[in-house]
This record gives structure tokens, C-alpha cells and sequence, in this order.
């Protein structure tokens, strides 16, 4: 479409690249509460193991937005255009939404268990899309009040491409991850449990959130 992060957004493409990494590091910090996966057949050498998990960490972000912009291509849509909007006051039903996405992120780490999955993967996107727009970033919220869908959608297609290409590629791979998701464990499409398929859409649109506000921030 003549049009792509490599050739028009170098350099915010490599800032995409390397704020991934902390950014899935925030799941690495809730995984230490929820334990749904761990890591097998690393490298014994330390840096050899620290370069990998960076430079896997690294093409998280930039392969659902990649995936993401596929989809609209091969949809027959454009990119979003980025609103910016002006700065506002948040509304009851942002504050409602940004208490239930405090609510959501601090119930793993008062009460572990393997079962609060759901709030991680939900949690970042209450909490920070009504901050988003109400900065006058980019915001999902946003989008569906004008009733614009097609980032949504490109999102959430974009998280069930990704998640079944990484659990087909992680499937054969030695170095690896294991799941330990307690709902329906035997039931697997390669690793992964049939339900937790159903996390990879929410994931995306969280990447999403997380990656806006933290652009606010830095960029």
C-alpha cells in the first residue's frame, strides 16, 4: 500500500522495538503471581539466555502492530489515522473504568492463583485507554464512540494470527514455554490450552493500550 512502519516510522519502529521488551516484562512480573508458564531449555551461558529473551521480548510489540497493519491491507483498509485530540477531564464511566483496571491488576498480586489470567490480560486496557484519550492520545474507546471498528478488528485479528504462529513455532522449539493453565490443561492446540486462545485478541488490544500511553510518555 506504499505505506509501512519500516519506511515510514524508522524511528519509532525502533523505539517499538526496544520499549517491548519492558513492556512484556510487566507480564513477566505478574507471571511470578499467576505461574501460567515457565521457561525450558535455556541456554546455560547467561548472556547467551539474557540476549535471547531480549531479542525474543523485542518483536512482540512490533509483530501484533505489523500483523496488525496486514490485516487492514488485506481487508482493503487503511491504517487509523492517529486522532489528536485535546486534553479533557475523565467522565464517571472513565473513572469507573479506571478503578476496575486498578481493581483487576492488584487482585493477582493480594491473592495469586493460576486462575486470574483474565485480570492481567483485561486490567491494562481499563485502566489506561480512558487516560489515553482523555491526553488526547489514541484510544479504543475512542474509536467505538465514533463507531470506527476497523482497529479493533485489525487488533484483534492480528492477536489470533501471532498467538497461533508462536504456538506453532514454540510447539517444535527446544528452548521453550510450558504452560501451566489449570482450565481445561489437557486440552491443547499445540502448548497452549483451547481457552487461553481466547486471551490472544484481548492481548493484542492491550499492547495496544500500554504501548499509546507509554508513547505519550517518552516520545
Amino acid at each position: 500500500r506504499g505505506d509501512s512502519w519500516l519506511t515510514s516510522a524508522r524511528a519509532e519502529f525502533a523505539f517499538l522495538v526496544v520499549v517491548s521488551i519492558p513492556l512484556w516484562l510487566v507480564f513477566e512480573f505478574y507471571n511470578l503471581f499467576i505461574q501460567n508458564w515457565h521457561y525450558i531449555n535455556l541456554p546455560e551461558h547467561p548472556v547467551a539466555r539474557y540476549a535471547g529473551y531480549a531479542w525474543s521480548f523485542a518483536t512482540i510489540w512490533p509483530a501484533i502492530f505489523e500483523t496488525g497493519d496486514l490485516m487492514a491491507t488485506l481487508r482493503g483498509r487503511s491504517r487509523p489515522a492517529r486522532r489528536v485530540g485535546r486534553p479533557g477531564r475523565l467522565t464517571p464511566w472513565d473513572w469507573a473504568a479506571v478503578v476496575t483496571g486498578v481493581a483487576l491488576l492488584t487482585w493477582p498480586l493480594v491473592w495469586p492463583s493460576p486462575y486470574l489470567a483474565a485480570p492481567v490480560w483485561l486490567g491494562f486496557i481499563f485502566l489506561l485507554d480512558p487516560l489515553n484519550a482523555r491526553a488526547g492520545g489514541e484510544s479504543l474507546s475512542s474509536d467505538v464512540r465514533s463507531s470506527t471498528y476497523d482497529r479493533v478488528t485489525n487488533l484483534c485479528l492480528a492477536g489470533v494470527v501471532c498467538g497461533l504462529l508462536w504456538e506453532v513455532w514454540n510447539y517444535w522449539a527446544h528452548a521453550k514455554w510450558i504452560y501451566t493453565v489449570p482450565i481445561l490443561p489437557n486440552l491443547k492446540l499445540f502448548e497452549m490450552p483451547l481457552p487461553g486462545y481466547l486471551g490472544f485478541p484481548v492481548f493484542a488490544l492491550e499492547c495496544f493500550t500500554m504501548y499509546v500511553a507509554l508513547r505519550w510518555l517518552l516520545w
